[in-house]
């Protein structure tokens, strides 16, 4: 079997999956505001609760808002910034009497899309998170591809690509940067756009809603940023073409998008045909902990070690 955790903002959930995929077990429980140490009670805790009566000692993946830094083995670029500065994988190797494996949380989405969801048997992916934030992650030849300094697929913080004047500086992102990838492509950014136009705040759903009515200014707001996200793309299938290209996340719920993108991003990749396929995630908010879960081999593989 296979154990995965999703460590969110606001839930952690634990899963216990099957070597075939089936999930045998599922809990979740809030996530302790601002306090390390509770975070780490709560995975324990958590986990004995699922794992409850099965063999001790198998390893388990964890999704985290962030990743080990590889210069120091603490955390970094944590959105949970209590983790941030702290040797999180060993603490909780010490509390669980398990081994540990780390992986930030949209390299996880892609892990468990090209796992067993909708990136199923491609033999390159690209997965996509565009939701209150804006992150991938990169899967080949079914393992997951992190690179030398743990930011493979950090594609929110690139600039956006080929922008038009009206997109000049872009806005300010987080990170100190202005313009990146994120701040145009995120929900709040498109709730951004939409209130620079009409003068008043929806969310990206809404705006979607708005335009099947019939609604100008939502549709112009729409096509704006189904342009920005073929730009996007475009410079990812450019560098990585990869077969499939997936999409998690509140805004991957918009139906229109894998219609219109794709038509719009032959435009910009440096190539006079595209066979990639951009699709939606199969397991949706889920595929945070599946994919924490396929970050190990099956436990009987694994000989005791980490």
């Amino acid at each position: 079997m296979r154990l995965g955790v999703d460590l969110g903002g606001t839930k952690i959930e634990a899963l216990v999956l099957a070597d075939d995929g089936a999930e045998l077990q599922r809990r979740r429980v809030p996530t302790p505001q601002g306090d390390y140490d509770s975070i780490v009670a709560a995975i324990r805790d958590l986990l004995a609760a699922v794992t409850h009566g099965q063999p001790p000692g198998v390893p388990v993946g964890v999704a985290i808002p962030g990743a080990v830094s590889p210069a120091t083995g603490l955390i970094k670029n944590a959105n949970s910034t209590c983790l941030i500065g702290r040797p999180f994988d060993k603490d909780l190797k010490a509390i669980l009497g398990r081994p540990v494996r780390l992986a930030n949380d949209a390299n996880c989405f892609a892990l468990s899309e090209a796992s067993d969801g909708a990136a199923r048997g491609a033999g390159s992916v690209f997965g996509v998170i565009v939701g209150t934030g804006t992150g991938a992650g990169i899967v080949v030849g079914g393992r997951l591809h992190e690179g030398p300094n743990l930011i493979a697929g950090e594609w929110g913080h690139v600039p956006l690509p080929w922008p038009d004047d009206d997109e000049r500086p872009g806005p300010a992102c987080y990170c100190g940067r202005r313009g990146c990838i994120e701040t145009f492509l995120s929900g709040p950014g498109l709730s951004r756009s939409y209130e620079g136009a009409a003068g008043r705040f929806l969310q990206a759903h809404e705006i979607a809603e708005l335009a099947a009515q019939g609604d100008d200014v939502a549709e112009a707001c729409m096509a704006r940023y189904e342009r920005r996200m073929a730009k996007s793309l475009a410079m990812v299938i450019s560098i990585l073409d990869p077969e499939v290209i997936v999409l998690g996340g509140g805004v991957s719920n918009i139906k229109r998008l894998y219609g219109n993108v794709p038509r719009l991003w032959r435009e910009f990749a440096f190539s006079d045909q595209l066979s990639t396929k951009l699709v939606q995630a199969v397991h949706g908010d889920s595929s945070g902990v599946r994919g924490a879960a396929w970050l190990w081999p099956p436990a009987r593989t694994l000989g005791g070690t980490d």
